[in-house]
Order: C-alpha cells, then sequence, then structure tokens
C-alpha cells in the first residue's frame, strides 16, 4: 500500500518496456514495435498518476498553482493530459514534433528538455528512497519533486498556449456571466412553470434544448445589458456567441 513501493513497480515496468524498444528493431517488427509503444504509453501515464499521489502527500502545500487550467478548451481538460505532456516533450526533444511551428518548437525545447531531466532526478532520488526509506521522504525527495512540479506547469502551460488559443482572463470572465445567465434562466423558468424541478432532478432530454434556448432569450430581452447585449460589439462578446452575432440580431 506505500506510495513509494508503488512508484518502485511503476518505475520497474517503464525501464523494462524501454529497454525492450530499444533492443527490438521496428523495421523488422513493426507490429511488436506498436505494441511495444503501448505498453510504454501505459506504463508511464501509471507512473505518473504515481508520481501525482506522492506529490498530493509530500508537497501538498507546495504545489505549483494549476489555475491556469481555465484558460484551456474544454476538450484538452482529460484525465491523461499530464502523459501527453510528457509524450510532447519527448517529441520535441527528438525532433519528430509536427504540429507546432518551428519557432514555436525551438522556444519549447528547452523547456522541455529541462522537464525530462527533472523526471529522471525524480525517478532516481524515488527510487534510492523506496529501496531504503519506503515509509519517509527526505528533503531532496521534497526539493525535486517541488522542482519538478514547477517544470511541468511551465511547460504544460507553455505547449498548450502554442499550439490552440488559450482564453484571456476577459474571456475567461464572459464566460462566467453566461454561466450566471443560465442559472437565472433556470431559476426564472421555475418560477414562471416553464420548467419542473422533477424535469431537472431526472435529467429530462429536451432540457438540453429548453435551457440554452430560454436563456438566449432571456438575454435579449430580460437581461439586455447582460452577455448577450447587442449594444456592444462582436469582439466584445464571449467566442461562444460572437459568430452568431447577426443572427442574434434576427432572434431578438
Amino acid at each position: 500500500p506505500r506510495l513509494l513501493s508503488q512508484f518502485f513497480y511503476a518505475d520497474e515496468r517503464v525501464s523494462r518496456v524501454v529497454a525492450e524498444i530499444n533492443g527490438l528493431d521496428a523495421e523488422m517488427d513493426p507490429q511488436q514495435y506498436l505494441v511495444l509503444l503501448n505498453q510504454l504509453h501505459l506504463s508511464q501515464s501509471h507512473l505518473l498518476a504515481v508520481i501525482e499521489r506522492i506529490m498530493e502527500e509530500c508537497i501538498p502545500t507546495q504545489r505549483h498553482s494549476r489555475d491556469y487550467l481555465v484558460k484551456f478548451p474544454e476538450e484538452l481538460l482529460v484525465d491523461n493530459l499530464g502523459n501527453h505532456m510528457l509524450f510532447a516533450a519527448e517529441c520535441l526533444l527528438a525532433g519528430t514534433f509536427i504540429d507546432l511551428e518551428e519557432s514555436d518548437s525551438v522556444q519549447l525545447r528547452p523547456q522541455a528538455r529541462n522537464l525530462l531531466c527533472s523526471l529522471e532526478l525524480v525517478r532516481t532520488v524515488l527510487r534510492e528512497q523506496s529501496l531504503s526509506q519506503p515509509s519517509t521522504y527526505s528533503e531532496a525527495v521534497r526539493a525535486v519533486l517541488v522542482q519538478f512540479d514547477r517544470l511541468f506547469a511551465e511547460f504544460e502551460l507553455s505547449y498548450v498556449s502554442s499550439l490552440v488559443a488559450v482564453k484571456s482572463p476577459e474571456e475567461i470572465y464572459r464566460q462566467q456571466e453566461i454561466i450566471v445567465l443560465f442559472c437565472e434562466t433556470v431559476e426564472r423558468a421555475l418560477r414562471l412553470g416553464y420548467l419542473t424541478q422533477e424535469m431537472i432532478d431526472g435529467y429530462e432530454p429536451l432540457l438540453m434544448f429548453t435551457i440554452p434556448r430560454l436563456a438566449i432569450i432571456s438575454g435579449l430581452l430580460i437581461y439586455p445589458e447582460g452577455p448577450l447585449s447587442l449594444e456592444q460589439s462582436p469582439e466584445q462578446m464571449s467566442r461562444v456567441f460572437s459568430p452568431f452575432y447577426n443572427l442574434l440580431k434576427k432572434i431578438r
């Protein structure tokens, strides 16, 4: 049950798969190469998950802020985002990344190198700790974990910012206003009898169409100075609705 013991075996699996990949001729056996790559992906994902749990236990008050995640598009916020970051860093160092502009790759490569070196240091220190004192964390362990956590967060933000358009603070605020509009719309619809609490509690499928439609009407007519105000330019609206500026005028 000890996390350091779990780390030891997770680290062993990663090392074993890497050794198998290094000893395989990918051109002679491409099928086996793909199988091993998948095993590497899964074993690295498990290793990172154990390291994450160790950091939560060892340095809970020293973790680097992850508030920047609110800027990311929702489709990127998946459980294995960390493993994608590690894979991206490895590809950047190997020069095999094709989704980024060369200028972005050049800027990100030093961060990727620092991150991977820090991960190797974490693996070394945690492995030594798991073999000597598996029930405690030394100051050396805490120091390398703090550094790794910071480098990981910095690379994650820089990499995603290079790959997609992240939300600005203004856009985040505008989307929060839309959330408030939807909440106030539901409250008003319940009060007027357009919806029932039973429909909401039972996840009535029609609500997926009804609530957004009611919210648009509310935003245009009942709260005309809110986030759907057409007195502002499309550029001042949230990206959720700005492409439909002319359509919103027709609806109003």
